[in-house]
């Protein structure tokens, strides 16, 4: 029996990405192991954790853990801040938070320090913002790769990696799907960039709202696209308007709310795997290499 190899691209969006943690507990709970993975911004960060080798409940773990309390959270945040006037008000405009060093705050010490260290391939998206481009990051030194990937440009400073200043992955590449192996049989991606939605205040959206808002719809528009030309095997697109990006104090509602996607995925996933197999099978009995046709 020919096992198919399976890919996932885990998609940015903010708070919205832990859903990814219930997708990584269907893998789990099948026995399958991804042999290929993808990630942007939020998906990068949670793509490090399962490359390093971590199950889908360790990270669920960790990230209750890390978001179940307020004082502490805001007391890491505080720890990272911008410090001093020359770096809250310089001449490129008011500070953000350094993406590398919130990274290793809100990281796991289990994670690998290089790509080549990982258990998993993992291709890490961000975008080249002078060389207007995606950057698919697959080697070299983890974190910084992670960090740019993360760096919204209204919440952290760009990272610069090997010259190159990086920005968000996900407004360049919302869903990387694209950037995994062309020999995955099966691929798995997992859409988490929600959209804008009224607030309890009706009306207009405030000024953040917007900034996020029209991200959203950016992302939208290139994901649209993308699809035009090319589809994944199964794309994941669960329910989480109700959260919004920066809603990580709300991380174990996220989870609980997406926890359906676990059963979804796994029947899914084993209706695709069971079509591979039937057609591995078909094609190894038409195939005139192997002798005379025999019955499937």
């Amino acid at each position: 029996m020919t096992t198919p190899k399976v890919g996932l691209a885990l998609g940015g969006g903010g708070a919205r990405g832990m859903a990814h943690i219930a997708v990584i507990q269907a893998f789990d709970d099948l026995g399958i192991r991804p042999t290929a993975i993808s990630g942007a911004s939020i998906g990068a960060m949670i793509g490090a954790g399962y490359a390093s080798g971590m199950t889908g409940a360790e990270i669920r773990e960790f990230a209750t853990d890390t978001f179940a309390n307020r004082a502490d959270v805001l007391g890491r945040l505080w720890k990272v801040r911008p410090k001093g006037l020359s770096e809250l008000f310089g001449n490129r405009g008011i500070a953000r938070f350094d993406a590398e060093r919130v990274t290793q705050m809100f990281l796991p010490d289990t994670i690998a320090p290089t790509f080549e260290e990982l258990q998993t391939p993992l291709t890490i998206v961000a975008a080249d913002f002078y060389g207007w481009c995606e950057a698919d990051i697959s080697s070299g030194p983890l974190l910084p790769a992670v960090a740019a990937s993360i760096a919204i440009p209204v919440i952290f400073k760009p990272v610069v990696l090997d010259g190159r200043i990086m920005v968000d992955g996900g407004v360049i590449n919302p869903l990387p799907f694209d950037t995994l192996p062309k020999d995955v049989d099966i691929v798995v991606a997992v859409d988490v960039v929600g959209g804008p939605e009224p607030g309890d205040h009706g009306g207009l959206p405030n000024a953040t709202e917007s900034i996020f808002g029209a991200t959203q719809l950016l992302m939208h528009s290139i994901l649209r696209e993308k699809l035009k030309l090319r589809r994944p095997d199964i794309l994941v697109r669960p329910d989480i308007n109700a959260f919004r990006v920066l809603d990580f104090l709300k991380t174990a509602e996220i989870m609980r709310a997406t926890a359906p996607l676990r059963e979804t995925l796994k029947r899914d996933l084993h209706r695709a795997i069971d079509a591979f197999e039937a057609g591995a099978t078909l094609q190894k009995t038409l195939d005139p290499t192997e002798g005379e046709r025999t019955e499937a």
